[in-house]
């Protein structure tokens, strides 16, 4: 066959060499097809019959380049240093050695160019030198990776998180009074000695914090671009995932929480145990929002060139943490159920619900979030369980001792705070009782209220009725009639202000307030009759004897003096009872004083001269209108008053 002479100048002769030279690289065939394709590119053209001259210096070429870099990579080799100095020297930090660090990464691309331009040789030694050339270099870069992660980590600043989070705090306390175990944890709001439950502490939009330094984050995206072309992804996902999971854990700790098994946490008084509850909850706000966000971030950033690469290595890494505060959780949902555990049982549920919706989002492992479901819905269980078996407490409480003054029972103070804290948690609530609508059968209701309320709601109508048939019950330990009157009356009062100064008003409804303040007054009419109907009968003109000219003076000496006793003996008691709300306490004294003073005034006017003019007048009329009126103010403050200080008052 002629050979082809082609007179196309110098430039492109150039670059006929030079696409002859991209084609050499380019065969990967074998060597009896590659000398059949020579011989026919050699009688192609005349420029190109030199093809194995070219072959032969190209081979030169590489053989320096790849001598050069396998030269770089030794010299970086711990095992290979030929002197103490020089292993120190390349023992020094990769972050202290910018340049040579440069030239190490410049080596490594230009043995990995290599390896695929010399693919189209079989020689076999070069490519094994190639090879252990790389994976020296791959043992350095993971151990560089590993140390730059370790390095750069940036400790965690829980008080700039903590001091991030903005709170809102409820508070309650303990109350001392006679009240079985159940209800000792929960009363009043005391400004003396509180117990504060958090509730729903949360983040800022903006935070973000830094959890390796972003100098570093260039140096590491480099090495991982290197490991992953060079086949090594496993072994830099590995190096990675190793460094990161035990910092998060160490995060962990910082926050306060431990690794416990399940059987430790159920042995944890409840004491601290509420304190674990409440670290677990800002822990899962701080892991969700600040750390497995980071994480993802930093797995973004180093491993950006595979989407398979940083989904593996930001689940590998964030499973451990994310795992630890689930077992916690699981813990906690299948422990033993108190009434006191209900509201960290809802925060757990709450943020775990909200955590969940950004597992979904960061985490393609479904794994994870089939856990965090799992652990949803038995804390989801724990939180209904733990309210019926308050419902069921509150309707058992039986404590036999009665209020020694007729005040305000605690069962009354606990049930009404527990409530009036559970109004922030009805969205949750609602959606865990939805499903026990035949629990509020017994209930009733004016005018169709019940259909219009929601299951939260109708629970809360069930727990208020038990609790006001509990102190039904408990009045009955009253010997005195006007006290138990009074009882009830302070204790339906506290339920009543409760509910209206609260949510719990647009939960029960006005109607409801409107018929408990009814039952108020009943109460009030039942004491006006059972106390002062005795004394009030002294005031009457039956049995005297004829008109107030002539009436018997023996017949009211006996009625003035059974009055002054009557009105003595209640003195002396109803001192020492007593009625917290001060509008309901002027209200009685003002019932008292409308049904006894104008009837002793009348009295006085119509007999009252017939003893006045006689010996011994005082011993018989001792105290004049205003004095009782005066008395009547004494009463129901709590602090029981002795007649001699009547006598002295009066005079």
């Amino acid at each position: 066959m002629k050979t082809t002479t082609t007179n196309l100048g110098a430039g492109s002769e150039d670059r006929v060499m030079a696409t002859a030279q991209q084609i050499l690289k380019s065969l990967n065939t074998p060597k009896e097809v590659r000398e059949d394709m020579l011989l026919i590119f050699s009688s192609f053209d005349n420029r190109l019959s030199n093809i194995t001259d070219l072959i032969n210096e190209n081979a030169d070429t590489t053989g320096g380049r790849f001598d050069a870099a396998e030269k770089v990579i030794l010299r970086w080799d711990y095992s290979s240093s030929s002197s103490n100095d020089e292993a120190s020297r390349h023992s020094l930090p990769w972050e202290d050695s910018p340049d040579e660090a440069a030239e190490y990464l410049a080596a490594v691309d230009e043995i990995l160019q290599l390896v695929v331009d010399m693919s189209i040789r079989s020689d076999n030694k070069i490519m094994d030198r190639a090879e252990t050339a790389i994976q020296m270099a791959m043992s350095r870069l993971e151990d560089e990776f590993r140390l730059i992660l370790i390095r750069n980590t940036v400790p965690l600043d829980s008080e700039r998180l903590y001091g991030s989070i903005r709170r809102v705090s409820l508070s309650f306390a303990a109350n001392e009074g006679e009240i079985g175990e159940e209800f000792e944890s929960f009363a009043e709001v005391d400004s003396e000695r509180g117990c504060f439950h958090d509730r729903g502490p949360s983040f800022g939009d903006d935070l973000c914090v830094d959890l390796i330094n972003p100098d570093a984050v260039v140096e590491l995206k480099e090495i991982a671009e290197r490991m992953i072309n060079a086949g090594y992804e496993k072994e830099c996902v590995q190096a990675y995932s190793n460094v990161r999971r035990d910092a998060l854990d160490e995060c962990l700790m910082i926050l306060g929480v431990e690794k416990l098994s399940i059987e430790e946490v159920q042995k944890i008084e409840w004491k601290t145990l509420d304190e674990k509850m409440k670290k677990w909850v800002q822990a899962i706000k701080i892991t969700v929002r600040v750390l497995l966000k980071g994480e993802k971030r930093l797995c973004d950033q180093i491993f950006s060139g595979s989407n398979s690469i940083k989904e593996i290595c930001f689940n590998e890494t964030a499973k451990g943490c994310v795992m630890q505060l689930l077992n916690f959780g699981e813990a906690v949902a299948i422990g033993k159920r108190s009434s006191e555990k209900l509201f960290r049982i809802l925060d757990m549920y709450d943020v775990l619900a909200d955590a969940l919706l950004e597992f979904e989002m960061m985490f393609t492992d479904d794994y994870m979030c089939t856990e965090a479901k799992g652990v949803l819905a038995g804390l989801g269980d724990a939180a209904k369980g733990t309210f019926l078996e308050f419902e069921n407490a509150v309707n058992n409480e039986a404590s036999k001792k009665p209020m020694q003054n007729g005040e305000i029972h605690p069962l009354t103070r606990y049930v009404m705070n527990y409530v009036k804290l559970l109004v922030d948690y009805s969205e949750t609530l609602n959606s865990l009782l939805e499903s026990d609508e035949d629990e509020s059968n017994g209930l009733q209701s004016e005018d169709g209220e019940l259909e219009t309320m929601t299951p939260f709601a109708k629970r809360l109508l069930l727990l208020i009725s038990s609790l006001e048939s509990n102190l039904e019950e408990k009045s009955k330990l009253y010997e005195d009639g006007a006290l138990h009157c009074i009882f009830l009356m302070n204790n339906n009062l506290y339920i009543v202000q409760k509910v209206k100064d609260s949510e719990l008003r647009k939960l029960l409804g006005d109607n409801w307030v409107r018929k408990r303040r009814g039952s108020i007054r009943q109460y009030a009419t039942s004491y006006l009759r059972a106390c002062w109907t005795k004394a009030l009968y002294c005031l009457k003109d039956e049995g005297i004897g004829g008109s107030s000219n002539n009436a018997s003076k023996v017949a009211l000496k006996e009625r003035f003096k059974n009055f002054n006793a009557c009105f003595e003996d209640i003195y002396r008691i109803q001192t020492g009872w007593k009625v917290p709300d001060p509008q309901l306490r002027e209200e009685l004294r003002i019932s008292i004083s409308e049904k006894v003073l104008p009837a002793y005034r009348s009295f006085m006017g119509r007999f009252g001269s017939q003893l006045e003019s006689g010996r011994h007048a005082g011993k018989y009329i001792k105290y004049t209108p205003d004095d009782l009126e005066n008395y009547l103010l004494d009463l129901f403050e709590g602090t029981p008053l002795v007649l001699h200080h009547m006598r002295r008052k009066s005079s």
